[in-house]
């Protein structure tokens, strides 16, 4: 096996510990070659699609590639920002924020703090790499996902595992499963829709869209669907809403398969039939917008819905960056972290390592 070369050495170099945020990914431009490239390496992935290889390359590179790029390109390029991809900016900045919430509540704790994705650029063995360049011997993982998925927690874990395969001198790594039912996570999502019912007032009904998945995924052990339904109880509780007043729903079907039930579209072409006069859609499965909140729910959800029937529609935004959620994001780093931040980087003990290493023959 061919390894990846480690990074220059120097005795005495204090020792720090990494904060890997990790995100699905995006094109890097709204263009049809920058989406093939992309699309290629997303649904290649055999945890997205578990459809046998052989079948699934045959669709992929016949049908797929050759069609869906160009409308993707153009779905992009109606909600790509100066800055670049929604997703890439939001997940920047909230690795800003994250670092600089973590100085303020671990002042003095040798912490680094970055980002990857799973699908595109940074890369996730890029990321790495930076991390151990600067003496990163321990890493958490913290994948941006509230709801556990195979197809999304467990392949961005799959990367990094993979990376340290390849890896001569690895880290130590951590990794956060979920945080579906976290309070601080609960409780900022919460606080988002009522800030925007503040401003908006209330709807005839509240939607709580989560991305969709093959129906066979929670046949087969996946705990998504639960955890889904746990996240939208528990902030429908913190609003104080009945039953009636809300309804989880699921989003983004591709193909013929049965997936995930209610379907979000289905269920906004019924509601508008039934001249509802408002409803708000949030999207709780996700912390940062992307293409999925923006394009699809924002944009063709509210043509779903008003082209039934239906009367006002609010997309209510992610969490992006409020400073209640990066607040949150930065404790369940920090619960995560335990035990990792005690090592004390005593620069007097460090120089004599340092001087009793180049005694025996070290170089640096």
């Amino acid at each position: 096996m061919a390894y990846l070369n480690e990074p220059a050495f120097a005795h005495g170099t204090p020792e720090k510990t990494g904060v890997l945020l990790l995100n699905l990914g995006t094109p890097e431009a709204p263009t049809a070659p920058a989406l093939r490239r992309y699309l290629k390496e997303f649904l290649s992935d055999p945890r997205v699609v578990e459809i046998p290889r052989p079948i699934w390359w045959m669709i992929l590179n016949g049908i797929i590639l050759n069609t869906r790029p160009k409308k993707s390109a153009a779905k992009y390029a109606s909600v790509w920002m100066d800055e670049g991809s929604p997703l890439k900016v939001h997940t920047e900045r909230q690795t800003t924020l994250l670092r600089q919430c973590l100085a303020e509540l671990a002042p003095g704790a040798p912490l680094l703090v970055d980002y990857a994705m799973r699908y595109g650029q940074p890369s996730v063995a890029a990321a790495i790499a930076r991390l151990k360049a600067q003496n990163c011997q321990r890493i958490l993982l913290l994948p941006l996902y509230p709801q556990y998925a195979a197809s999304t927690v467990a392949t961005a874990c799959d990367a990094a595992f993979e990376t340290l395969r390849h890896t001569r001198n690895a880290p130590a790594l951590r990794t956060v499963r979920h945080f579906h039912d976290d309070p601080g996570y609960i409780k900022a999502s919460a606080q988002n829709i009522r800030d925007h019912w503040t401003l908006h007032g209330r709807p005839d009904k509240l939607l709580l869209s989560f991305h969709g998945l093959p129906r066979y995924t929670r046949d087969k052990g996946d705990p998504y669907f639960c955890e889904c339904q746990k996240t939208g109880r528990l902030i429908a509780e913190q609003l104080g809403l009945t039953p009636e007043q809300y309804l989880i729903t699921f989003q983004s079907r591709f193909g013929r398969a049965e997936w995930l039930q209610p379907y979000t579209t289905a269920t906004l072409k019924e509601l508008g039939r039934a001249k509802t006069r408002r409803i708000d859609v949030a999207c709780p499965g996700f912390v940062a917008d992307c293409l999925e909140t923006l394009e699809e729910i924002a944009q063709e959800g509210k043509e779903d819905f008003q082209h039934a029937g239906g009367g006002d529609y609010h997309y209510i935004p992610c969490l992006n960056q409020r400073p209640d959620w990066i607040e949150a994001l930065s404790k369940l780093a920090l619960d995560n972290l335990q035990g990792w931040l005690d090592v004390a980087s005593d620069a007097a003990r460090l120089e004599r390592s340092r001087l009793y290493a180049l005694e025996r023959g070290a170089k640096r």
